[in-house]
């Protein structure tokens, strides 16, 4: 199993949940976020300037199994690509386990219902 957590603009957000749910993958969290990234400038909006060095975004957290890493980092990629400076950030990351509550299954099962793979 991976963790695959995106960091996409905002804007970005309802293109990137369209192409996961292309790819049968029905749940994932999502959060609003801000970093701070190489860019550093400062604006000007009615004579008070702001430095926008902070960047909000959105992190999308989704846990697959290991055979759909590929499918959904790839959608993900696709979807949130603008080919501007700031589009964001894909990292997947080893899980260990998986339990769901409900039933206390375990590992790749837990991701899913067993009923709809037939």
């Amino acid at each position: 199993m991976r963790k695959i957590e995106a960091i996409i603009r905002k804007t970005k957000f309802e293109d990137v949940k369209e192409a996961l749910l292309s790819v049968d993958i029905e749940w994932f969290s999502y959060y609003d976020v801000r970093g701070v990234g190489k860019s550093r400038q400062a604006r000007i909006y009615r004579g008070v300037m702001y430095d926008t060095s902070s960047i909000e975004r959105t992190l999308v957290s989704i846990v697959v199994r290991d055979k759909n890493v590929g499918k959904v980092v790839e959608a993900v990629r696709l979807a949130a690509y603008t080919g501007e400076i700031g589009d964001g950030r894909i990292f997947v990351i080893p899980v260990e386990d998986s339990i769901r509550i409900r039933t206390g299954e375990r590992g790749d099962i837990a991701l899913y219902n067993a009923e709809q793979e037939k």
